[in-house]
Parts: structure tokens; C-alpha cells; sequence
């Protein structure tokens, strides 16, 4: 009897990673329930899986960090870069030890950050806002794939997906200039969702994933590549072949 197999698809340590490298919308939850979301003024997960949080210097939260550890949760959210009517694609929650940065340490943390990632919103530490630094005990990633838990050193071993950075980019150019290639590539749906309003999600380096947006519910599919990807011409040369380009056909 022949078994349905799940495409090939990132490892959760690098779905994970490749969510934190994104940058995406983050809220700050502490353990002990005594506040409600924080949504800081700046977040950043570094390669370790730590995380450096900006938040206002008369935040409750900050007084309670400063000078002694109190558990949080980091939850950071990738969020499709075209409008779908559901719009997260994923979450990355970290959880661990929250403690205040005295100034010094802050304003090294600020430079670092920068390194990684510039924004004006590094000036104002020292001048209104302060920096927390987020201790990982352990990481826990879901999305269409599947959900996972994850200690540290595997986060910090995996590496983020390499199209991460221009992900974004290429799927709201195939959305808004390209529809009908969206159409091409939905030739490899399911027949029974090949009706509903087909929509550009995302891209790795193992495939192409494309949500269907039905009448009764929203139906998530990765198309594989024929092997993974690492550079954009290997990339293109996969989605010709995607779309049934007859020049590829013709030479594969």
C-alpha cells in the first residue's frame, strides 16, 4: 500500500531561525501573569537564541528585571507578506530568564544590535528606554509544518533559510505583477482545492508554499522543488520547471 509522505521541508531549528532572522511582530509575555502582552519597542533574537528587548524606562516590567531574573516568554510572529485574511504563517516563543541591562551593558547591547540590525529607535537607550536581555531555556516553533520544541544549542546550530531576506519581496511581486504564474503553479494542488483563491505564502529552499483560501477553510501546500535550492538562479530554474516551462522540459 503506498503512504502518503510530507514534502521535504526546513528542519524546525531552521524554521525557527529563519523566523527570528525576519524580525517579525513580538510580544512579551512574563510568566507570573501579573501584566498583559508587552509589545516591546524594539526586539532582536541573535544567533544564540537570546533576545534583546527595548521597553520604556517606567515600564513595571523593567523595575521588576532590574536586579534580580524573572521568567518571560518572547512570542514572535511571521507574518505573510501579502494580505491574507489570516496573516500569521507562524511563531517562535522563547521562553526564559528576563533581567534589566545596567547602562553600560545596554548601551553595548544597543551597538550590537545595530550590527545586526539599524534602527533609530537604538538611540533612545539611556534617554527613556531601557534593555533587557531574554536567556533562552527552551524554544518552541509552530506553523503549517508541524509544531516543535527546541533547546538552544540547536537553534543556534541551525542556520536561517538562505532566501529569508528577499522572501518577501519576490512573493508580493508574484502576487501583485505575476498572477498569472500563481496560476501556472496551481496545477500541482490538490484537484479538490483548485477552485479556491490560490495565494503566494512562502519560500525555502525546499519548495514553494501556497495558501487556499476557501469558502469552509484556508488549506496550506508545499510544492517541492526537484532538490534544494541555495542560490536565485537555482531558484528560477525551479520555478520554470514548476510551471511547466518548455524549454526545461525539453532539456530535463
Amino acid at each position: 500500500m503506498t503512504q502518503n509522505r510530507r514534502p521535504p521541508a526546513p528542519h524546525p531549528a531552521e524554521r525557527a531561525r529563519t523566523i527570528a532572522a525576519r524580525g517579525g511582530r513580538a510580544a512579551l509575555l512574563p510568566s507570573d501573569g501579573t501584566e498583559d502582552r508587552v509589545v516591546p519597542v524594539l526586539h532582536h533574537v541573535h544567533a544564540r537564541g537570546e533576545a534583546t528587548v527595548l521597553l520604556p524606562d517606567g515600564h513595571p516590567l523593567v523595575a521588576a528585571a532590574r536586579g534580580a531574573e524573572v521568567t518571560a516568554m518572547l512570542e514572535v510572529a511571521d507574518h505573510a507578506p501579502v494580505a491574507l485574511r489570516e496573516p500569521v504563517r507562524g511563531l517562535l516563543w522563547i521562553t526564559g530568564w528576563l533581567r534589566a541591562l545596567e547602562p553600560r551593558e545596554a548601551r553595548e547591547a544597543a551597538v550590537e544590535v545595530a550590527e545586526h540590525r539599524p534602527d533609530p529607535r537604538l538611540l533612545d537607550v539611556g534617554h527613556g528606554t531601557s534593555v533587557l536581555r531574554l536567556v533562552p531555556a527552551s524554544l518552541v516553533v509552530a506553523d503549517a509544518e508541524g509544531t516543535s520544541s527546541l533547546r538552544p544549542e540547536h537553534f543556534a546550530q541551525a542556520d536561517p533559510d538562505p532566501f529569508c531576506a528577499h522572501e518577501d519581496h519576490w512573493l508580493r511581486h508574484l502576487e501583485l505583477s505575476h498572477r498569472d504564474v500563481v496560476g501556472l503553479l496551481s496545477q500541482h494542488l490538490p484537484e479538490e482545492l483548485r477552485g479556491g483563491h490560490v495565494r503566494p505564502l512562502g519560500l525555502d529552499r525546499f519548495g514553494l508554499r501556497l495558501r487556499v483560501e476557501a469558502a469552509d477553510a484556508d488549506h496550506d501546500v508545499r510544492i517541492s522543488f526537484s532538490r534544494p535550492v541555495r542560490t536565485a538562479q537555482e531558484l528560477s530554474a525551479e520555478l520554470r520547471r514548476l510551471m511547466g516551462c518548455p524549454f526545461l522540459a525539453r532539456r530535463g
